[in-house]
């Protein structure tokens, strides 16, 4: 088995900077990564508020991102790692291809994507719902869809969807948004409809979605037409690693970190959004940045390296 100074799991935002910071300490990286390189974060179809970057797509900003750590890291991509466990003082990683030894290791899971748990909802993903518009908004121009959220992913994907040519509805289950108001303002430009203090109860179509059936916060139920679903209502943390290392968890199932991206077990850090916090796109590099400098400075006091 390869023995590597620092295996970082995921290659986000979060994971792809730690490999750049980690491997310009001259530490041998490698980075594993279920899908490809970059996560949620190749699914974002638009990016004003990244420094240095204006009106790019995710997509662009992390291919630019991996061709740069590609400078210092391994990546390994669709290699979905199964166990951690440890190893006399070394860490055992296992995945589905192979088994690697760590001194430390660094948790960029990131999350995965909050469904409704609505009836009809599983039968129809991939034939109607959605939970990726830059993935499928394509495949509904001209036809009416329904986006599901209040916060800054629902509001993005009610935009794009709507320049793609889209009719869109954006149904909310408060009486106000949660994104930012910038983004509230161009949903108004863009004379977007708004249901609001309304619920999703059912999604109907056989076998693709033609209706769902929505419920208002005073008992009422109506349903409509639809053509696609996209379902954009916050993430969960992909913790499935935690177990086999015994890291204590927030109670919303985030990795528990301190200031310095270290878990309660030791050389194991984490960074991005599986600790919870602030999930934005610059918040994960950030703390990516403090997991790689945090492995390395106790590394280098254990006389690791």
């Amino acid at each position: 088995m390869e023995l590597y100074d620092i295996i970082i799991v995921g290659g986000g935002p979060a994971g792809l900077t730690a490999g750049i910071y980690s491997g310009r300490q001259n530490l041998k990286t490698l980075i594993l990564d279920k899908e490809l390189a970059g996560g949620q974060a190749r699914e974002v179809p638009l990016i004003d508020n990244f420094p240095g970057f204006e009106n790019e797509s995710g997509l662009n900003i992390i291919e630019k991102t991996k061709k740069q750590c590609l400078k210092y890291a391994e990546i390994q991509e669709s290699e979905l790692v199964s166990h951690i466990s440890k190893k006399d003082d070394l860490f055992l990683v296992e995945s589905i291809k192979s088994k690697y030894l760590a001194k430390a290791i660094i948790l960029t899971t990131g999350s995965k994507h909050r469904h409704l748990n609505v009836q009809g909802e599983n039968e129809h993903i991939g034939m109607g719902v959605s939970y990726c518009a830059t993935c499928d908004g394509i495949f509904f121009k001209g036809k009416d869809i329904l986006v599901v959220g209040g916060g800054n992913t629902a509001a993005i994907n009610s935009i794009y969807l709507n320049d793609l040519g889209c009719n869109v509805t954006l149904v909310h289950r408060r009486d106000a948004l949660r994104c930012q108001k910038v983004l509230e303002d161009k949903l108004y430009e863009n004379n977007i409809n708004i249901i609001w203090n309304t619920t999703v109860e059912e999604i109907i179509g056989d076998p693709l979605v033609s209706s769902v059936k929505l419920l208002n916060n005073d008992g009422t139920i109506s349903q409509i037409d639809v053509n696609g679903i996209f379902v954009a209502i916050g993430d969960e943390p992909e913790n499935n690693l935690a177990d086999s290392l015994n890291l204590d968890l927030s109670e919303d199932g985030s990795i528990s970190v301190d200031k310095y991206a270290k878990t309660s077990c030791k050389h194991v850090y984490a960074a991005g959004d599986v600790t919870g916090g602030l999930k934005q796109w610059i918040v994960a590099c950030g703390e990516g940045a403090v997991a790689a400098i945090s492995a390395y400075d106790d590394l280098l006091s254990n006389n690791l390296i």
